[in-house]
């Protein structure tokens, strides 16, 4: 006889099943499992059945449980197993060995695992303890709060036993095994830090340092924007050991290459703890005291590159004359601006992996969080990320901005090197993260025009338009196959139309048809006629248009947030700054300025002379956002003045 926890409540006797009735029966037979041969009182059993307040009969209803479930267990020879469910006064007793129940046998095999001392022998007893689950624990008990905790308590105890696995296969070399296991459970689990931090070690260790790292910056971006948090110490150190052992060189080429293409640096990847070459290309920055002393591997920290990229041939063209133009002495900086969704952090990225092989000393990304839930990145912390990945000791990077500013100019200053600043919401926020040296080269992204690098530091835009019918439909065609698109081409130019041409929504238009195949794509577009749910079908779970418009919305002062709404009421989405005066009920002046900043945030665009037009989807998103709002222009998005920026 085996009693079941780690899924379904169960208990068979050899190949059979026993019935065990409603939900409230396998919920006290629970609850007595959970504490075997331990009196459980009637009061408990009641107040663990009905979160509410019991009803007058409960006394009665959980003795009729009891009963049944004795005669149950009797009719499956429970006797025969030492198995006895009795009655001590107001309390009942589950008298059995507890071997039987499956989350008993779970913890004495985890117990006996050790996965640092004796890996070898921990792998099958932790494949063995984690065989046992069928399912999330307690399955098929009432939702209270009593049996809520329990099942969170067992799940912990599993994922505990998952991280222990991971860290036996590490320690028998079996990165990928590790990888493999860790993987699924950090994916249900995307805020346990000790999980994702065993994964981006097993990452790293295949040769995987690209998808290790996007771990921890995903995961930072959930801890702040669902808990307000940093990361932890856990967390932050296996961020810190990757680029410390890139850093100094102890790199070994990648088992395979990482889904979505190898690093078109051909760089290799590090582990910590283990030796290696150089990279190849005869890489050459890691651990240093002055500029000309280097050692060991270049740091590769670019994200891995933008799946299905289509088309931006200009735009990568002008970018490669900009960044590698050495006639002026100074060291090239690019800014790549255009609205949210619009692909230019994707096309940042795919300009980065085509030409990492200009920069053999390296490649550095950090996201500026400009626009996210959260507070942007300050400066300090990613300095800190850059001097340790050029093998700077941690105890050696300065704490201030300005001084970590300064060491980071000296220690690239003869480097071949690319950095690559995403999201920037600033000007003031990139100025001390730019390289001085004539051999480096910088891109940045935001949604902002930055203007101000353009004027300071002779930055060159690098502007980004939605997309036209043809490379819609090629982007289209790229997710979905060509097949789909062919045989409605109209249908796939109304998409393009519906979704503004931008790479974002279309690619949300994709997954919605991807995940049902029978639609065609103008049942689709029909679907998206409806103002009311386009932005909603836009989406897909924390990637969409709205997501990416409220993030810029955010950033506006209150009289910006008012203008925008205002403008949203247009017809079609053209006016002149006297219409959008008369709108807002501003002045002339006012009303001016406001437009101009919402032109640098790309959020209206201006184009010709005092003609103004403002995206469907813009319109629709401040639409619902005056309507949650309640009042136009007198509870709108707060912020910090006129305007912000990010990338998106």
């Amino acid at each position: 006889m085996d009693f079941s926890l780690l899924g379904p409540i169960a208990v068979t006797t050899g190949s059979a099943e026993l019935s065990l009735g409603p939900a409230k029966r396998r919920s006290v037979l629970a609850l007595l499992l959970l504490q075997p041969n331990t009196t459980v009182p009637l009061e408990q059993l009641i107040d663990s059945l009905w979160e509410d307040e019991p009803p007058e009969h409960a006394r009665t209803v959980v003795q009729g449980h009891v009963s049944r479930l004795r005669a149950t267990l009797a009719e499956g020879g429970a006797e025969a197993y030492g198995v006895e469910l009795t009655t001590h006064g107001s309390a009942y007793l589950l008298r059995l060995p507890e071997e039987l129940i499956d989350a008993h046998r779970f913890g004495e095999l985890v117990t006996l695992a050790r996965p640092e001392a004796a890996p070898a022998d921990a792998v099958p007893l932790l494949r063995e303890a984690l065989g046992l689950w069928r399912g999330p624990a307690l399955t098929g008990t009432v939702t209270s709060p009593p049996f809520a905790a329990a099942a969170h308590a067992l799940e912990e105890r599993r994922l505990t036993a998952v991280e222990a696995l991971g860290r036996a296969y590490g320690a028998l070399g079996e990165h990928e095994q590790a990888a493999a296991i860790l993987y699924s459970a950090a994916v249900n689990h995307p805020l346990r830090e000790g999980l994702i931090a065993g994964l981006m070690r097993a990452l790293f260790r295949t040769g995987r340092q690209s998808d290790a790292l996007e771990w921890f910056h995903r995961t930072r971006r959930l801890l702040s924007e669902e808990l307000g948090v940093d990361p932890g110490e856990r967390l932050r150190g296996a961020y810190e050991e990757i680029l410390r052992a890139e850093a100094a060189g102890k790199v070994r080429k990648a088992a395979a290459p990482p889904s979505g293409g190898a690093d078109a640096s051909g760089a290799g990847s590090a582990a910590p703890g283990e030796t290696g070459a150089p990279a190849p290309g005869g890489a050459r920055t890691g651990a240093a005291n002055g500029p000309g002393q280097r050692t060991g591997a270049a740091p590769r920290l670019l994200p891995r590159p933008p799946a299905r990229f289509l088309g931006r041939e200009h735009q990568l063209t002008t970018l490669t004359q900009v960044l590698t133009d050495r006639t002026t002495g100074e060291s090239p900086l690019a800014v790549v601006a255009g609205p949210a969704g619009v692909g230019k952090t994707a096309c940042a990225v795919q300009w980065a992996h085509l030409h990492a092989g200009s920069f053999p000393d390296g490649q550095l990304f950090a996201d500026l969080r400009g626009f996210g839930e959260g507070d942007e990145a300050p400066p300090a912390e990613i300095l800190r990320d850059f001097l340790l990945a050029l093998g700077t000791p941690p105890e050696r990077v300065p704490r201030s901005a300005e001084a970590a500013s300064a060491e980071f100019r000296s220690l690239v200053a003869e480097r071949r090197l690319l950095v690559v600043l995403d999201n920037a919401r600033s000007s003031a926020q990139v100025r001390p993260l730019l390289p001085g040296g004539p051999h480096c080269a910088t891109v940045v992204t935001s949604r902002s025009r930055l203007d101000g690098l353009v004027a300071t530091d002779w930055a060159r835009p690098v502007g980004l338009q939605a997309l036209g019918h043809e490379e819609g439909a090629a982007l289209l065609g790229a997710m979905l196959g060509p097949d789909r698109v062919a045989e409605d081409p109209a249908a796939a130019r109304e998409l393009v139309d519906l979704c503004d041409g931008l790479p974002l929504a279309l690619r949300a238009a994709a997954a919605q048809l991807t995940a049902r195949p029978r639609w065609r794509l103008a049942r689709l577009a029909a679907a998206l006629h409806d103002e009311r749910r386009r932005l909603a079908l836009l989406s897909a779970e924390d990637t969409g248009v709205a997501a990416a418009l409220r993030m810029s919305v955010a950033r506006l002062s209150a009289d910006d947030a008012r203008l925008l709404s205002a403008l949203a009421t247009t017809s079609d989405g053209h006016l002149n700054a006297s219409a959008a005066a008369a709108l807002a009920g501003y002045d002339q002046e006012r009303t001016q300025d406001g437009l101009d900043r919402l032109a640098e945030m790309h959020l209206v665009d201006e184009e010709a002379t005092d003609v103004y037009t403002i995206s469907t989807l813009t319109q629709l998103f401040a639409r619902d956002t005056q309507g949650e709002s309640g009042e136009s222009g007198e509870a709108g998005p707060s912020g910090t003045g006129g305007g912000g920026t990010k990338s998106g």
